[in-house]
């Protein structure tokens, strides 16, 4: 039998109120989660911790089944609150080393310097500054500290480490530029205590560290920084252990080609000059989130991105073997030649193995999300 229009407004209450019960029941959990976060800061337990986040999920997933409620509907909410439960647990931290007098960011004012000065207060660690106009008062400055963070663009990385060869013997001295192999090879010249080679893969704009990953890349006296591995590890970062060469080498294909491509396709899009908005509003999900990940290069520094791409030693030789890729591809097109295209499509596909199946379902859940996002619907 049909719904009739008194029906529906009842229904519809109903709705509202069950809403609102959820709306109460995550501000419940909002004050336990941050009655949790103050106990890990109290004895240094890690923000994130992914067997928990893997045991509630597989409990939650099972009781929902067993309430014919979608598993999947049930893990995608638990993520998403999850997610905002470790920024309420955001706050303070265990300072690991209280021993240390000083921490010194070089480029602190930077955008992904504050990051970590914000950090570092928050877990009780002195830290001061030094930027381009304090090099007259360096030495100063620099006196006792007991770690010097160095979080300059990538062009000036060099040339501030060759200054810093007065540090105190015990000193860590760190950088976070995002190619390794030389600024570890000058720290480690300009420097004869411990040195250690960091990338954050993360931009300046995260709400925290959590689940962030964090690339390491060591340098000499490990032992002497493993509080500052293990404060990242505090505050929710991933820790992935390489070499500096290994590092560079991946990061041709992570962080070059992709932003590369990107510049690209935004450049040819600029030259051509569609309707932006028609093209967003003729997308589908997936086409929106990959026209959104060019857009989001072009808002950023472009300073950046020209020295990564610019300054990694492998750039154009990649790039130039990309571009006779490309354009091996395109005389496919040209010469209509399908059966190839498809010979090595498949070939390509092996290549990815089963993760290609697995990229098909994480995709799906952005798409998802992705469709939440545009859609207008009345009802839930």
């Amino acid at each position: 039998m049909p719904v009739s229009p008194n029906e529906l407004s009842q229904l519809r209450q109903q709705i509202d109120d069950i809403d609102n019960q959820l709306v109460e029941l995550l501000a419940k959990r909002a004050k336990v989660t941050a009655r949790v976060g103050k106990y890990k800061s109290k004895v240094g337990l890690p923000i994130y911790v992914p067997e928990r986040e893997a045991e509630l999920i597989a409990k939650r997933r099972k009781e929902a089944e067993q309430l014919n409620v979608s598993p999947v509907l049930v893990e995608d909410l638990l993520r998403r609150i999850m997610r905002e439960s470790y920024h309420t647990q955001n706050v303070d931290y265990l300072c690991t080393n209280p021993n240390i007098q000083k921490i010194v960011v070089i480029g602190g004012a930077g955008a992904l310097g504050r990051v970590f000065v914000d950090m570092f207060k928050r877990s009780g660690y002195p830290v001061q500054l030094l930027e381009k106009d304090d090099w007259e008062n360096a030495d100063s400055i620099l006196r006792d500290a007991g770690l010097v963070l160095v979080a300059v663009p990538i062009k000036l990385t060099e040339s501030v480490i060759s200054k810093l060869t007065n540090l105190p013997q015990d000193c860590v001295l760190v950088d976070i530029t995002s190619t390794k192999q030389k600024p570890l090879a000058a720290m480690m010249a300009a420097h004869k205590g411990p040195v250690l080679g960091l990338h954050p893969m993360f931009g300046p704009d995260v709400a925290s560290m959590v689940k962030q990953v964090v690339v390491v890349c060591h340098g000499r006296d490990g032992e002497q920084y493993e509080w500052l591995l293990q404060q990242i590890r505090i505050w929710g970062g991933i820790l992935q252990q390489t070499t500096a060469k290994e590092h560079d080498d991946a990061m041709v294909f992570i962080q070059v080609m992709r932003h590369f491509c990107s510049f690209v396709f935004g450049s040819h899009l600029s030259g051509e000059n569609p309707d932006l908005q028609q093209l967003i509003s003729l997308s589908s999900p997936i086409y929106r989130l990959e026209l959104a990940m060019v857009g989001r290069l072009f808002a950023q520094d472009p300073v950046l991105y020209a020295d990564i791409i610019f300054d990694n030693k492998d750039s154009v030789a990649i790039l130039t073997e990309f571009s006779a890729k490309f354009n091996q591809a395109l005389a496919l097109v040209e010469s209509n030649n399908k059966g190839e295209f498809v010979k090595q499509f498949l070939n390509i596909g092996s290549w990815f193995g089963d993760y290609a199946k697995q990229c098909l379902v994480d995709s799906r859940k952005l798409l998802l999300k992705a469709d939440d996002d545009r859609s207008l619907s009345e009802d839930c």
